[in-house]
């Protein structure tokens, strides 16, 4: 891994932790039918939001997708209110009414994920054009999946941002699979996501390893230029994998689609020990008993909240 300083790296791990630790808890409690909504897991693809997100200002934006824990809390977003929003309560992010894939946390500038593929790239470039009117040098940070570069509007909004020079960093999180088909059975090239990109005027960059202080210091250096104005967008492929199934808490090795020969490589090269590796092991041991602290306060404080009142299914409605 390239060399950060001990702060970085306090910071870096703690947030990896943190993901996992809260995903793992979720897996647990998700069979006993106190979470109400589907979950998809970010296990094994924390250093992507994580790497981006560090890199980022409390004042910018970002926006996940239907796999958005992981953006979630890397930006800062308030993970009581992330349990309390599984468990439908009304101290969820969203009231209780988004459940796991419409996570929303303004006050920590987290601006708002969506179930369908592709959708909130579109809306990121709404707030970078206001962004960039704003002129205060802030960047939003649009998250994506791979199946969401085969949507047309993927390819409307690289346009629509190079014409525009708009503060906007694309994210693929490339997991490879689309559900379940993966993506050489969907694209005749994949191996050239980047290389298409860039035909828009975008710069593009591609880490392969999902190393984290990559994938950081590609923003580190980005950002500065974007706020300055003399980058418009850019674009980061991360390549990385899930852990887990598609949506829900367990494995799914046996549905015959992709097997643990794959997870292999992944799970040795699992950023969380490593970085885990690189701290003293009693700052190590604070920062998870923290983490630790703070994942049972989370699902103490969704136990504990109630549910919407009743009158609440027609508040927010437009229509």
């Amino acid at each position: 891994m390239p060399e950060a300083d001990l702060q970085t790296i306090r910071r870096v791990y703690a947030s990896l932790r943190l993901i996992r630790r809260f995903e793992e808890e979720v897996a647990r409690i998700y069979p006993e039918d106190k979470i109400k909504s589907p979950v998809h897991l970010s296990i094994g693809q924390e250093s992507v939001a994580v790497g981006v997100c560090d890199a980022l200002n409390k004042d910018d934006l970002a926006g996940g997708t239907y796999r958005g824990h992981a953006t979630y809390i890397a930006k800062g977003g308030d993970i009581n209110a992330l349990m309390a929003e599984l468990y439908g309560k009304d101290t969820g992010c969203t009231r209780g009414k988004g459940g796991s894939m419409h996570l929303c946390d303004i006050k920590n500038n987290v601006v708002g994920s969506s179930a369908v593929v592709g959708t909130t790239v579109p809306i990121a470039l709404g707030y970078a054009l206001a962004l960039k009117r704003e002129a205060k040098g802030r960047v939003i940070a649009s998250f994506m999946g791979d199946g969401a570069t085969e949507e047309g509007v993927f390819h409307e909004s690289l346009n629509f941002a190079a014409l525009k020079r708009l503060p906007v960093v694309f994210v693929l999180e490339n997991n490879f699979f689309a559900i379940h088909t993966p993506i050489a059975r969907r694209q005749a090239v994949p191996d050239a996501i980047c290389e298409r990109v860039q035909t828009y005027g975008i710069p593009a960059y591609r880490v392969t390893d999902a190393d984290v202080f990559k994938i950081r210091n590609i923003m580190m250096d980005a950002l500065p230029k974007m706020r300055r104005g003399e980058y418009g967008p850019i674009f980061l492929e991360c390549h990385t994998y899930r852990w887990r199934e598609h949506v829900g808490p367990a494995n799914d090795y046996d549905a015959g689609y992709r097997s643990t020969d794959d997870l292999k490589p992944w799970v040795d090269n699992d950023q969380i020990p490593r970085v885990a590796a690189m701290l003293d092991p009693d700052e190590r041991a604070r920062i998870d008993a923290q983490v630790e602290k703070d994942v049972a306060a989370a699902i103490a404080f969704a136990e504990k909240s109630p549910f919407p009142a009743a009158k609440e299914l027609h508040t927010h409605v437009y229509a």
